[in-house]
């Protein structure tokens, strides 16, 4: 082998540079000239010191434990590796680079106290300033490293001689603070300095005390906020010194004399620091101290404004062109005094003004709660720029209304933010339309990736379980969200309630956990929403070959399946009870006594004057009380035949048998329960079909006649589709993978509502939560930014392109390319950066010929499927390239 190993990592975050725990994984990729798996050497210097070096099985390239002693706090480890040639004759490779990272701050060596601000009364949630806790430190000559190891409850910027430590936005990030909370290193030696120096940390509500969710509620998880901190210096001549927070240390409001994640942040410049006041000492109670798995939010782009027109009453309107999530920086402020209020939105009314009605939050029999994203900023007349870095916001327009100076629109620049994932897939193809709908997807779900995966960057800002375990297998194909899932799926863990029941969302601020009582516990415990705890750390099993996710969750997966089983048995639907007093022999397997979502934003049907029937609000209760046992018990089918799969790959043998027969049995009972002898489902909707024909509920012989019942219902509504949350990204797949690919495509390119490219053609740049987001008056409803819709994506890269790996593959070890090809797009190609290396695919048809050409990376089986069903096995490394003549593509 003439090509080392490439692309190491460790299964552990970082800012500047990656830090773990005392045990880290190790990964990378084989050389891109290895033709079979091989077994490879690795190397390891642990603060200089050589380790010995360890051979690993063949094929062991990914999630290597570690092979050495623990490590302990700040050690500094660089290690590298070679593929070994084998018997055969191959040479070895040559060395890959040296990777570095360090172990972190453990928890059991922290000595720094926690530290609370004495705050001077309270103003009330969303409208608390920003606290600085700072002391003075001395430091001589001759700073060899300097690490400053920072975390807090709230969000919080440290700075030492006011240079910012590292580059991580809205740190420590959201956790479920009760139970999990993680720090974040920095190198802060070039910024220290021989003599005195000055430690600031800025500290406000975030996540932690700040509002959250639709009604804007405060976050449960404390009353007082803190920080805690440590500073490593080592010297030249072996040295150490640590500086850290404790009862020594001060607090003073600070410029920002308001500061709310989801209200936004009022900075006054023309204010100075004032006296410092004592801190408080060991005020909150927090968990151990961890470190992230997942990669930090971080400002990943800068845009400037596409347009900026000036309204009157000294009112502009910004338009950055593409709605997303950050802040706007602000670089002329005026003169000392004056004031520039900015507000975020998504849309403009009709007069050219910001409008955020649709946003607006009501409960029945209440007034709404108006929608806000405002940010202040009062210049000090020091040539400041404002960055409001103690919120966040989603938008595209901002206006900006400032009393009698001018404002230079060149000094508007919008940061987007969120959480700073690799990208690993790309898509494009000869319908430019196909590609703005894979942009918009790629923007929403980019929008809703501030740390956990939030169901839109505005409104709500909540990680809803139901949307990222529909999104989740499209996620894997965009970017690198093992980490970031992973440290999701921690806080799914931590929120479930007692009985096994998934949160609605997690992080959950409003700790539905501990108060079982609230009306909102009655509506935990959905099918396709507490399903996540099990589907997506599947996914990620399947995309990444990840096994310690699958154990790491195990325990709440089962608990949750558990509940949900047992729910089944002893929980009946009224309607059943009706039907005959005492459960028919298959109901114990028939989920459909408790709370379910439903398939939740279908298409809504239109009244004599045109105006949307919304069936939640306008008949809540016909709603809440509605028959939802056809999704439970397809999700509790899906969520056990899962469950007996990944006690397979955890080797759990009785729990394989046992959750094997349950998921029988459900699926026998969904069978008798729901589907006719014909092929019709009882609920007869076309996400009824879609979910039954998905998840293999459907037995072979009905699935033609299921199929083309489908094909009927959306014929019967002029080729729409009518599917809402939890079906719509297998529609299109269903369809092509039954033989109706035609219709597949027919409903990708529709543009009358419902589509998708009636979005684009209603100017959309993310994904809608409604079908119709803006009517044909322009009027715009919910939000406009919620990625779950966009799962669609998937189909370009799974089907039109044709790339998807092949079944019982785990990490890309084996895949296909299938393309589905369709006259109006005559070529596609794509890459998927794979845990194997990169896979290319590309394919063009002319006239009746297509050539297929596939890049196939190491230790990697592949083969070609034509749409005719010719296939190509057993492609070897390398780059493969044919032509065939198609009768008839799609």
């Amino acid at each position: 082998m003439h090509d080392a190993p490439y692309d190491q990592d460790i299964d552990s975050g970082g800012d500047t540079f990656p830090v773990s725990g005392t045990t880290p994984r190790l990964s990378w990729k084989p050389p891109s000239d290895a033709a079979r798996p091989v077994a490879y050497e690795v190397e390891c210097t642990v603060d200089g010191e050589a380790c010995p070096a360890v051979t690993t099985a063949v094929g062991g390239h990914r999630f290597l434990p570690w092979p050495w002693a623990a490590l302990t706090s700040g050690q500094r480890v660089a290690w590298r590796v070679r593929a070994l040639g084998g018997d055969d004759g191959d040479r070895d490779s040559p060395w890959s680079r040296w990777h570095a990272f360090e172990a972190g701050l453990l928890a059991a060596d922290w000595k720094a106290r926690w530290i609370s601000p004495a705050e001077t009364g309270d103003p009330g949630y969303g409208r608390r300033p920003a606290y600085v806790l700072s002391a003075r430190f001395e430091a001589r000559a001759g700073v060899r490293s300097a690490r400053l190891y920072a975390t807090a409850l709230g969000v919080y910027e440290a700075y030492v001689n006011g240079e910012r430590a590292g580059t991580a936005e809205l740190s420590p990030g959201a956790t479920s603070y009760d139970r999990t909370l993680h720090a974040q290193a920095s190198d802060v030696a070039d910024a220290l300095r021989q003599g005195g120096n000055r430690i600031e940390i800025v500290l406000s509500d975030g996540w932690y005390r700040g509002q959250v969710g639709a009604f804007r509620l405060p976050a449960g998880w404390g009353t007082v906020t803190g920080a805690r901190a440590e500073l490593h210096i080592v010297y030249e001549d072996g040295a150490r010194q640590i500086v850290h927070t404790d009862g020594t240390w001060t607090s003073t409001e600070s410029a920002i004399t308001r500061a709310d994640l989801m209200n936004g942040q009022t900075t006054d410049f023309r204010l100075r620091p004032g006296a410092g006041r004592p801190v408080l000492v060991d005020q909150v109670a927090a968990p151990a101290v961890g470190w992230s798995p997942a990669p930090p939010v971080r400002v990943v782009e800068s845009r400037p404004a596409h347009s900026v027109v000036p309204l009157e009453d000294g009112r502009w309107i910004a338009d950055f062109g593409q709605n997303a999530s950050g802040w706007i920086a602000l670089g002329d402020l005026g003169p000392a005094g004056t004031r520039t209020v900015v507000d975020y939105g998504e849309h403009l009314g009709p007069d050219g003004d910001l409008t955020t009605a649709h946003l607006d939050s009501a409960r029945p029999g209440q007034a709404p709660i108006p929608f806000v994203q405002r940010d202040e900023a009062v210049s000090g007349g020091c040539g400041e720029t404002f960055e409001p870095r103690q919120t966040v916001h989603g938008f595209r327009y901002a206006r900006l209304h400032r009393d009698g100076a001018p404002l230079d629109p060149a000094s508007l620049v919008m940061r987007v933010v969120h959480s700073d994932l690799r990208r690993t897939g790309t898509f494009a193809c000869g319908h430019d339309d196909l590609d703005r709908l894979h942009e918009i997807a790629e923007w929403s779900f980019r929008g809703n990736a501030v740390d956990v995966p939030t169901d839109c960057p505005t409104r709500e800002r909540l990680a809803w379980t139901g949307d990222y375990q529909v999104f989740a297998p499209t996620a894997t194909r965009l970017y690198d969200v093992l980490g970031f899932s992973r440290k999701w799926l921690r806080s799914v863990r931590d929120d479930q309630l007692p009985d096994g029941r998934i949160a609605n969302f997690s992080p959950d601020g409003r700790r539905i956990k501990h108060h079982l009582d609230d009306q909102f516990a009655m509506m935990t415990g959905s099918a396709g929403w507490g399903d996540a705890v099990v589907a997506v750390p599947w996914e990620l099993y399947e995309s990444y070959g990840d096994r310690e996710i699958l154990a790491e969750n195990w325990n709440a997966m089962v608990r949750w399946v558990e509940w949900a089983l047992t729910t089944a048995r002893t929980a009946r639907h009224p309607t059943r009870i009706e039907r005959s007093p005492e459960p028919l022999a298959h109901e114990q397997y028939l989920w459909d006594g408790s709370f379910h979502w439903g398939e939740w934003t279908e298409p809504k049907e239109k009244a004599a004057d045109g105006t949307s029937i919304d069936p939640v609000k306008d008949n809540p209760v016909a709603w809440f009380t509605a028959d939802k046992g056809e999704v439970g018990t397809a999700f509790l089918y899906r969520s056990t035949s899962t469950l007996a799969r990944v006690a397979r790959v955890l080797d759990r043998t009785e729990d394989v048998d046992r959750y094997a027969v349950l998921a029988e049995r459900v699926r026998d009972a969904w069978r008798t329960e729901f589907l006719s002898p014909d092929g019709r489902t009882s609920g007869d909707t076309q996400a009824g079909y879609v979910r039954a024909l998905s998840l293999g509920l459907v037995p072979g012989e009905l699935r033609e006649a299921a199929a083309a019942r489908l094909v009927e219902l959306i014929r019967a509504v002029g080729t729409h589709l009518g599917t809402g949350f939890l079906a719509t990204g297998d529609l299109l797949p269903v369809l092509a993978d039954t033989g109706h690919a035609e219709v597949a495509y027919e409903l990708l390119l529709q543009r009358t509502p419902p589509s998708w490219l009636y979005m684009l053609d209603r100017g959309a740049t993310t994904i809608w939560e409604e079908w119709e987001g803006v009517d044909a008056t322009g009027a715009a409803h919910e939000s406009l930014n919620h990625y779950s819709k966009g799962a669609v994506v998937r189909f370009l890269h799974t089907h039109t392109l044709g790339l998807r790996q092949t079944p019982g593959s785990i990490a890309w070890e084996s895949f296909e390319v299938a393309p589905v090809p369709h006259p109006s797009v005559p070529w596609a190609r794509g890459t998927h950066e794979s845990p194997q290396g990169t896979i290319a695919v590309e394919w063009r048809t002319v006239g009746a010929e297509l050539t297929v050409t596939v890049d196939v990376p190491p230790a990697t089986t592949a083969r070609v499927v034509f749409p005719d069903g010719t296939t190509v096995e057993h492609l070897p490394p390398g780059t493969f390239s044919t032509t065939r003549r198609v009768e008839k593509a799609g």
